[in-house]
């Protein structure tokens, strides 16, 4: 008996030892890239990224994984520098990877091999080398890379370089759009698609005076970055296959599209695979050659939103692509093969997790390849020479930074194969989320996240934090976030309930296209509804004490909520839309606005006035923080002066914090760890 005593006296010790997550904890956290797998299904490699408050001390290393787990994970680079976009040779032997060493004036492909020895510089061109592809023959490497209008060789890129640089004037000119982009101006460099063979000197330009690359235009794929153009070889290296926009200059007026081209390994004219007004990207070709496969999605003045569907077309006699899965109300964000070719593996939003599915390769109804209840998957890489199906990607949960694991298809699980952040993990004191639905006055189900703070109990009452999602077609799920990380949000002492509202992702396309309907008020409705049925169900939660927090179309909400509610004692608004209007005119996109508030701006009718925060200005009276990047082009901080203003004017509590080095995301450590005291500081004095 006495020893039982003491061994529940050493469980309370251990578990009481658990303390709340700090943003050291958050910010330090090791991050993998998603993986890259060998061909023969041994190997995986990754970067690793093991963060630091001082940049000169954060390195992002390349890391190498026996599937098997028959070794453990080891760091293969240890050079100055971030290597990025590491592949695999197609017979397993040999690592590609995109690094800035030194010496180097922009990033080159570097080549590794498994068996040793130091890595070797393979190209050295003026204007840099990104995202390598090896042919399928292992013996020429294709690379992208940003070039000057009219360039036909390095040596003009060369050339049109030192010109500039050394102008007296400093002056940008433009006669189309866009002319920004999330955070830079933009110039006229566009992508372009190299090939240069291994032990060659030097690389071919494919598109090269091609009509294609020439138009005004013309760009990659983009998210936050330049223009990606996605490209993968051809199963006989006789070709390379990308996706492209030729009519990005129409986004003050009209949609754009993105389509697939083929072009030969010999350059020339790039060949359209698709065309008319839907958009198609991301291409990829079946292991056994016979088709190629791509992301569809509708675009047009009908459409603002719409699912990514799989879409494939036969190789090497293509034709229109056949949309697979149509019927299949889910949103497909990347996708990968079986090595015989039979099954098609989609990573999907669902509900709050990113979930593997499974569909026969030609098409068919999506099931569940792994059930999944905790976290998300993403980074899905399958061994496409493996003498089995071998596939690993990255998961993670809001209890668990994300790791590199291994799938096991068979037993629909899946195992880890890195823990790099597992002493802390275990260490932090934090609970999986809760997943809450309810039914809102409209009919509709609405879910949420709830989640709870350290050393909770139940007897006791919790303020309670709204935390909406931005996008707004993004949704809340059970991931480890940096830059809101939900744990330390609630670390205070508070339960924070985050709401997928409609427009939120993974709840099927109406749901998510509904909000275009509505732009603010039904959303805000929803999550001042999911809050009264959480104080309903859930006695620990304080009604007395409620406060809201948000960034970009979260931002966009507290700032309709500072003139439309009465409920919270404060708000906090990052990156928020103040003023419809004004936003049109600075923000980095112009056309798709007009199509959200249904009609141009001068018209000024329905939501440019109705649904525009400013108008409820003379309603103003919670205290509102007010934070924001000073080069974030896509809510400009024009907007955070307005509503900064308009609080003053109203004589409203406030406070405006300006991160001058920040985009759209607050991404230097010592500013976002300001940002998170500034944050959790002013909650603090209200609540």
């Amino acid at each position: 008996m006495r020893l039982l005593c003491l061994l529940a006296v050493l469980w309370i010790g251990s578990a009481s030892a658990k303390r709340p997550i700090t943003h050291a904890d958050v910010w330090t956290m090791k991050r993998p890239s998603p993986p890259a797998i060998s061909p023969n299904g041994k190997y995986a490699v990754f970067t690793l990224t093991e963060p630091a408050y001082d940049e000169s001390k954060q390195t992002a290393d390349l890391w190498l994984i026996a599937v098997d787990e028959s070794a453990p994970p080891r760091k293969i680079t240890s050079a100055k520098g971030v290597e990025s976009s590491a592949v695999f040779s197609p017979d397993s032997t040999r690592i590609a990877f995109s690094a800035k060493r030194d010496g180097d004036e922009e990033a080159q492909v570097y080549v590794l091999r498994l068996d040793g020895g130091e890595a070797t510089r393979v190209t050295s061109i003026s204007t840099g080398a990104s995202k390598p592809q090896w042919r399928p023959d292992g013996k020429a490497i294709l690379f992208q890379s940003l070039v000057y209008p009219g360039a036909a060789d390095d040596e003009a890129n060369r050339k049109i370089a030192a010109e500039r640089k050394a102008r007296k004037y400093n002056a940008r000119v433009y006669e189309s759009f866009p002319f920004r982009f999330w955070d830079r101006w933009l110039d006229d460099r566009r992508p372009h698609l190299f090939v240069q063979a291994i032990g060659a000197s030097r690389a071919t330009d494919l598109l090269a005076g091609s009509k294609l690359a020439a138009l005004e235009g013309f760009d990659g794929t983009r998210d936050v970055g330049d223009g990606d153009l996605q490209p993968v070889w051809s199963p006989d290296g006789r070709w390379v296959v990308f996706n492209a926009t030729a009519d990005r200059d129409v986004g003050a007026y009209a949609p754009s599209t993105t389509h697939v081209y083929k072009v030969s390994t010999t350059g020339g004219e790039p060949i359209a695979i698709t065309n008319g007004q839907h958009s198609y990207a991301r291409p990829k070709f079946r292991p056994d050659g016979k088709a190629l496969y791509m992301l569809h999605s509708q675009r047009g003045d009908e459409k603002l939103y719409s699912l990514s569907r799989l879409a494939m077309t036969p190789w090497p006699d293509h034709s229109a692509p056949k949309v697979l899965a149509e019927g299949w109300d889910r949103s497909v964000a990347d996708f990968a093969f079986a090595p015989d070719s039979s099954r098609a593996f989609l990573i999907a939003e669902e509900h709050g997790n990113d979930k593997l599915f499974s569909m026969a390769a030609a098409g068919g109804t999506p099931d569940r390849a792994i059930d999944l209840k905790d976290g998300v998957y993403s980074g899905l890489a399958i061994a496409e020479k493996a003498p089995s199906l071998t596939a690993v990607a990255l998961w993670g949960s809001m209890v668990h930074p994300e790791d590199v694991v291994r799938l096991d298809l068979t037993a629909k699980s899946h195992r880890p194969l890195t823990q790099f952040n597992k002493p802390v993990i275990d260490d932090i004191d934090w609970q999986p989320p809760r997943h809450v639905w309810f039914t809102a006055k409209s009919g509709a189900k609405i879910h949420s996240l709830l989640v709870l703070p350290p050393e909770f109990d139940a007897s006791k009452k919790y303020p309670l934090l709204l935390f909406p999602h931005g996008g707004p077609h993004n949704m809340t799920k059970d991931q480890f976030f940096v830059r809101w990380n939900y744990h330390l949000l609630t670390s205070p002492g508070y339960v924070l309930l985050m709401t997928n509202y409609t427009g939120s992702t993974g709840f099927g396309e109406e749901f998510a296209a509904a909000i275009h309907k509505d732009i603010l008020r039904g959303p805000a409705d929803e999550i001042e509804q999911a809050a009264d049925d959480a104080i309903r169900r859930f006695p620990y939660i304080d009604a007395t004490r409620q406060a809201a927090a948000g960034g970009s179309y979260g931002g966009y909400l507290m700032n309709w909520f500072e003139g439309n509610s009465t409920r919270f004692k404060c708000l906090v608004n990052h990156a928020g839309l103040t003023d419809n209007w004004s936003m049109w005119g600075s923000t980095d996109a112009a056309y798709y606005w007009e199509r959200r508030n249904g009609g141009p701006p001068w018209e000024r009718k329905g939501p440019w006035a109705d649904q525009s925060p400013s108008s409820y200005a003379a309603n103003f009276k919670t205290p509102m923080l007010v934070t924001h990047g000073e080069q974030d082009f896509r809510v400009p901080i024009s907007q955070a002066f307005e509503i900064y203003k308009l609080l003053q004017r109203q004589k409203v509590p406030s406070r405006l914090v300006v991160f001058p080095d920040a985009n759209h995301w607050v991404l230097k450590g010592e500013d976002a760890r300001f940002h998170m005291q500034e944050v959790l500081g002013w909650l603090k004095r209200y609540l």
